[in-house]
Formats: C-alpha cells, sequence, structure tokens
C-alpha cells in the first residue's frame, strides 16, 4: 500500500468538514442557525461522502444532520459571524 498518497485523500475531507462545522452557525435565530448549518452541512457532505467512497447521498444525510443539530445548539454569542445574507 502505497501511503504517500492515501493522506490527501483524508486530509482534504477532514479540513473542508472542520470549516463547516465552524460555519455551522450562522444566523441569529436558533432556527435560522439550525437551516443554515443544514444546508452548509448537506453540501459539504454530499462532498466528503463522494470523496471517502460513502456516496454523496449518505454524506449529505449525515452532513445535513450534523449541521443542523450544531446550529441549533449553539447561540450567536458562542460563533458570530456576523448578520446573515438572507433572512434576517
Amino acid at each position: 500500500m502505497n501511503h504517500k498518497f492515501l493522506a490527501p485523500k483524508f486530509l482534504a475531507p477532514l479540513a473542508l468538514s472542520a470549516a463547516l462545522l465552524t460555519l455551522a452557525g450562522c444566523g441569529d435565530t436558533p432556527g435560522s442557525r439550525a437551516l443554515s448549518g443544514g444546508a452548509i452541512g448537506a453540501g459539504g457532505g454530499a462532498i466528503i461522502g463522494a470523496a471517502t467512497g460513502l456516496g454523496p447521498g449518505a454524506g449529505a444525510l449525515i452532513g445535513g444532520g450534523a449541521g443542523a443539530l450544531t446550529g441549533a445548539a449553539t447561540n450567536n454569542r458562542q460563533i458570530d459571524l456576523g448578520k446573515p445574507l438572507v433572512g434576517n
């Protein structure tokens, strides 16, 4: 097994998922944070699922659920990225 090419395959999805979880808390209300977190998580999950062999559909479901939960569980004092572009 060639480990030289294995690290980039898993490093990029890991970095992307960390960035997306950071952005999951966009919005002022719990509902808008859950919605934006779910959308961001679904997009990132689809990319990660396709890159890791899980599949884009399963990745989107997992990422969307995790993003929505993270967005709903945080408040704007914990993660404040400013006013959302759409909505509030």
